[in-house]
């Protein structure tokens, strides 16, 4: 059966209420982000269902390989969030693997984020206007922010690959789901002069950010490969060695063949049914799930879109 996933939420100073349309019962109207598939120590899942139940997803990660296909990693490597960003996030950058291994002892940052639902002339940070590194630390030093970063204009339906080193940031309004390495490192570059409840400004960090920033990623650049699957509508936004991110929008049934051993999924809009090894599960938007190497025979059914991700 899939590992059925209960979602753990996140007090952030840009949250808001806007996960309520995903019938949760967030902790408060400052809610940033649901954590939805997640083995990461800062907000692992329980399972709800099947033998582990009660379980954290880290804890069946460590126990039961097979279910994963016996894969080499030591940690679970993909993080899945929701983040309603009701205010603008801070501008930041995240490293890649090696020097997140070697300054914060866990995984690099490189993640995407699928639009799913945003405010008319939204828009996200996304790269800078440096030229070189010269040009950034000058830019950082004298706080010429408004110069130094690049807007893009975001909708629902778009895409973004967001790599390990690119100066990004999620504008006020905007709804999205995020695929990601499993990994909680973020350098925040600006932050709007905020303060917490506490009256102090969050911390900035100048000095690593201008380590890692990387200049030759200056503006989006995926391109979505688009086909009709057994009459159903199916997009792959992003594939490479971090992970590949699809999109299925389906009207009916779905037969699917899970393209790896284990695959994530997180139904975004609509509802229905999974049916696996002639088990069926109701779905409905915001349930979050893991298809294991012991689901053979899936089908999906109902009218409803889901986003799968793998490594």
């Amino acid at each position: 059966m899939p590992l059925l996933l209960k979602p753990v939420f996140q007090e952030r100073i840009w949250g808001g209420n806007a996960l309520k349309a995903f019938n949760y019962d967030i902790p408060n109207d400052h809610t940033g982000e649901c954590w939805a598939i997640s083995a990461h120590p800062n907000g692992p899942n329980v399972i709800e269902n099947g033998r582990h139940k009660g379980k954290t997803l880290d804890e069946v990660w460590a126990e039961d390989k097979v279910l994963f296909g016996n894969p080499k990693e030591d940690k679970f490597p993909l993080l899945t969030k929701i983040l309603d960003a009701n205010d603008n996030l801070s501008v930041q950058v995240h490293p890649d693997n090696t020097y997140a291994q070697m300054y914060e002892g866990e995984y690099g940052k490189t993640e995407c984020w699928y639009i799913l639902d945003a405010n008319e002339g939204a828009e996200i940070i996304y790269g800078v206007n440096a030229q070189n590194q010269n040009e950034l630390n000058q830019m950082i030093d004298n706080k010429q922010f408004d110069a130094l970063f690049k807007s893009v204009k975001v909708k629902a339906g778009d895409f973004f690959y967001v790599p390990a080193g690119t100066v990004h940031a999620i504008g006020e309004g905007i709804l999205i789901l995020e695929t990601q390495q499993s990994s909680d490192t973020t350098y925040r570059i600006y932050d709007y002069d905020r303060t917490d409840k506490e009256g102090n400004k969050r911390e900035l960090h100048l000095e690593e950010s201008k380590e890692v920033i990387d200049l030759s990623v200056s503006s989006p650049n995926t391109s979505a490969k688009h086909e009709v699957v057994q009459g159903q509508d199916y997009t792959q936004f992003v594939s490479n060695t971090f992970f590949t991110v699809e999109r299925w929008i389906i009207n009916g049934h779905l037969a699917y063949a899970k393209p790896q051993s284990y695959c994530l999924v997180s139904i975004v809009e609509g509802n229905g049914e999974v049916t696996v090894n002639n088990e069926a599960i109701t779905l409905e938007k915001g349930t979050h799930f893991i298809l294991t190497t012991e689901d053979k025979e899936i089908t999906f059914k109902g009218d409803m879109t889901f986003i799968v991700s793998y490594v």
